[in-house]
């Protein structure tokens, strides 16, 4: 098993909050990475009620315009292959796809099928810039946040996996950790993530001050100028 900082249930007491809660806590704990690690595309999300998903990355990389150029048992292979690789993991995952076609979405890796195979193999959910299809037949709890929605597979096949991605701007590899909702998705430093629920609170304390203070009956630009004072002063 591998040596981390973090567990299973770290988390998983993570997807107790959106994605931009998370993000703004990554701005106080890693504030280098402000403006880098998260999505800044929009997604088509299969179900915008789902709970937020966090788990470790397993990356790919998919085609669907034109055939692989494979034989079909060197496609069965490779198709093998990255259900082996996306089941070696300690703990829950996140499949962060990334469609090289020109036109990303041409074909459909996702639907009841393969949503069903990963939700199997312990994945909770995907974040690509392909497409997904069958969305009243995918499996249940399976979140998926895709390019678009596309009714057939054409030619999609794996072109390979385990090395860094990119999906809506967001850059990622093996193993680091992915959390995203129906805002988008961001990768989380390994030494974050321990840091972030205290970080969340911060944050939370000082939005009150705010929120607080904009429900008044007096609220106006010098009650403002008050609770953003008092914001700051809260460490």
């Amino acid at each position: 098993m591998p040596d981390r900082p973090f567990t299973s249930a770290d988390l998983e007491l993570l997807r107790k909050w959106d994605t931009p809660t998370i993000c703004n806590a990554l701005e106080i704990v890693v504030p280098a990475r402000r403006a880098r690690g998260f999505s800044y595309r929009p997604f088509v999300v299969a179900d915008p009620a789902l709970p937020p998903i966090c788990g470790l990355a397993r990356t790919g990389r998919i085609r669907a315009a034109a055939p692989s150029g494979r034989s079909r048992e060197e496609d069965r292979a490779a198709r093998l292959g990255w259900y082996e690789y996306v089941a070696d993991a300690d703990l829950p995952t996140v499949v962060v796809i990334e469609d090289l076609d020109e036109e990303p979405g041409f074909g459909a890796f996702w639907g009841e099928v393969n949503s069903a195979i990963h939700k199997g193999l312990g994945v909770l959910g995907c974040v690509t810039n392909g497409s997904f299809r069958d969305i009243d037949m995918l499996a249940p709890g399976f979140q998926i946040l895709g390019g678009v929605v596309n009714p057939s597979h054409a030619h999609v096949h794996v072109v390979d996996f385990r090395g860094e991605v990119t999906v809506h701007g967001m850059p990622c590899a093996h193993d680091e950790v992915v959390h995203a909702d129906r805002h988008g998705a961001v990768v989380i430093p390994a030494e974050a993530v321990r840091a972030l629920p205290a970080a969340i609170e911060l944050c939370a304390r000082r939005e009150r001050v705010i929120l607080d203070m904009a429900k008044r009956d007096d609220f106006g630009i010098a009650r403002l100028r008050e609770a953003l004072a008092a914001a700051e002063e809260i460490h």
